[in-house]
């Protein structure tokens, strides 16, 4: 394909070669480096999706990593995903992209997408959906609105303004939308029915909400938080069952920066029906470390868990048998406590599907304000 002066040559990643996946890891490093808003991950942590030994997806799913590259430079890259579990869960024949980074070229981004495209041709796959990774914590969607606002963490995608642009182009049309909400401790006020319903299932001994005091506490808990996680979202839109392997992984990554304070779970009895995953906000601190955890970013790491002001809400699930039973109303007034409790002043409740109408509706109603969209798109082969 022509660029502007020179060809655009589309190369596979070699995951066994450090080489590879160096250039393949560090693109968005140097396309966003002067961009306030996006948060650069721990390179460990962006390593870790080419590493077909250690990460379990490998061992169930197919993924292929391309870059574009001009005049020996790399220009663009992206995933190429067939998620086995899932394709036999909902009976289709889907292929995933995900990690599409690209400078603002059309014909880098043509062909990258022409070779996810003959890539998934070759499986007998008929549709390409995406931006999807490789599990629960990885975000979903090209951001199409809310540019101006900072990436919350890791947990959703940043990309810049002419992504959607370059992807349209191509024949993708809209798969759904996952729309953050901005909450301010001040504003976002569930009315006083819904602690009173929370208040009352408590009493009953129908449900009642699990906190823990301490990380050894939580650590203990993680195999059945796990499983609750699992189950709870069976009627999701991109949900799959995870194999253990896989609920380990999410586990000890959310142990990483988890505020045990934050984690909350809904009993029934002594099994769990519901929880709460809130973690603080620690963007600040990872564009300091600039993808490094030493000399100093580890440190400074620790000190923004209590310097700073924002909590990410990204992980809410009721069991579907329990959300008309008190349930929702528990796990909705949790949500208010874990904002007002602590020292936070602003919330980023993370990507609610629009399939999930009844939170989303929920959310925009006791204060919660839309202010990012990421889309997933699809086109048919």
């Amino acid at each position: 394909m022509k660029g502007d002066e020179f060809v655009v040559t589309i190369e596979k990643t070699d995951t066994e070669s450090k080489k590879d996946v160096q250039r393949f890891v560090t693109l968005p490093y140097r396309l966003y480096k002067d961009c306030p808003q996006w948060v650069p991950p721990l390179l460990i942590d962006a390593q870790m999706f080419l590493n077909r030994k250690k990460h379990p997806f490998h061992e169930h799913s197919d993924v292929d990593f391309f870059v574009a590259v001009r005049d020996g430079k790399v220009m663009g890259r992206i995933a190429s995903i067939e998620n086995k579990p899932y394709n036999r869960y909902h009976n289709k024949k889907t292929a995933n992209f995900y990690l599409f980074d690209t400078v603002e070229d059309q014909s880098v981004a043509n062909g990258l997408f022409e070779r996810v495209f003959e890539w998934a041709r070759s499986r007998g796959l008929t549709q390409v959906v995406g931006p999807k990774g490789f599990g629960p914590l990885d975000g979903y969607g090209i951001q199409v609105e809310g540019f101006e606002h900072r990436q919350v963490m890791t947990m959703m995608n940043y990309n810049y303004a002419y992504y959607p642009r370059l992807v349209e182009a191509l024949g993708f049309r809209k798969e759904v939308d996952f729309v953050s909400c901005y909450a301010n401790r001040e504003t976002f006020r569930f009315p006083p029915r819904v602690h009173s319903i929370a208040e009352r299932v408590q009493k009953r001994g129908t449900l009642k909400v699990k906190r823990f005091k301490n990380k050894k506490e939580l650590v203990s808990w993680s195999a059945r938080i796990g499983k609750a996680y699992n189950d709870a979202f069976v009627n999701n839109w991109e949900y799959y069952p995870l194999t253990k392997r896989e609920i380990d992984f999410v586990v000890q990554n959310i142990m990483v920066v988890a505020d045990p304070r934050l984690i909350k779970v809904i009993l029934h009895d002594e099994d769990i029906v519901g929880f709460l995953f809130a973690f603080p906000d620690l963007s600040a601190a990872m564009q300091r470390a600039r993808g490094h955890l030493f000399p100093f970013g580890l440190l400074d790491l620790m000190l923004e868990l209590r310097r700073t002001k924002w909590v990410a809400v990204n992980g809410v699930g009721v069991l579907p048998e329990f959300q008309g039973r008190g349930g929702n109303a528990l796990m909705y007034s949790e949500m208010e406590k874990t904002l007002r409790d602590y020292q936070f002043q602003e919330g980023d409740l993370t990507q609610v599907a629009e399939s999930a109408w009844e939170m989303r509706r929920d959310l925009e109603n006791l204060g919660g304000k839309p202010y990012k969209n990421h889309r997933v798109f699809v086109k048919d082969l």
